[in-house]
């Protein structure tokens, strides 16, 4: 487990989990892993999420969600930015994903949206991740 990188060890766990074909999956919780999980839930990659409090660690639990193949709908979810190299894009280069079959989540001045959000405010940002 990586903890220089929160987001892409919680973005590591839910491909993982998802090609195993688990029902949910846990990490550690903090406020930009809340802020991207809630993106997810709102877009339909994901069935849900809740936040447990065990004691003195507290952490998110991620209900994941499939088709009715029983495949995972994340197809890809890859961490762009990175805490060795940092992605910014301005509001010209916020672009659609997957001919805007997928979403990339960006950190902005004024919160955590996605791409097509962004795209509507022309503003741009830190590009966290993009998921299809």
């Amino acid at each position: 487990m990586s903890l220089t990188d929160p987001i892409a060890d919680m973005l590591t766990k839910i491909r993982n989990a998802g090609r195993a074909k688990h029902p949910n999956c846990k990490v550690f919780k903090s406020k930009l892993k809340v802020a991207v999980l809630d993106i997810l839930k709102d877009e339909g990659f994901i069935e849900g999420f809740q936040e447990n409090l065990d004691g003195k660690i507290s952490g998110i639990q991620i209900n994941l969600k499939y088709d009715s193949n029983k495949k995972h709908v994340i197809r890809a979810i890859d961490r762009i930015s990175k805490p060795g190299r940092r992605v910014y894009a301005s509001s010209e280069e916020v672009v659609p994903v997957k001919s805007n079959m997928g979403i990339s989540i960006i950190s902005t001045s004024k919160g955590i949206m996605t791409n097509k959000k962004a795209m509507k405010l022309k503003i741009g940002g830190e590009v966290i991740c993009t998921v299809s």
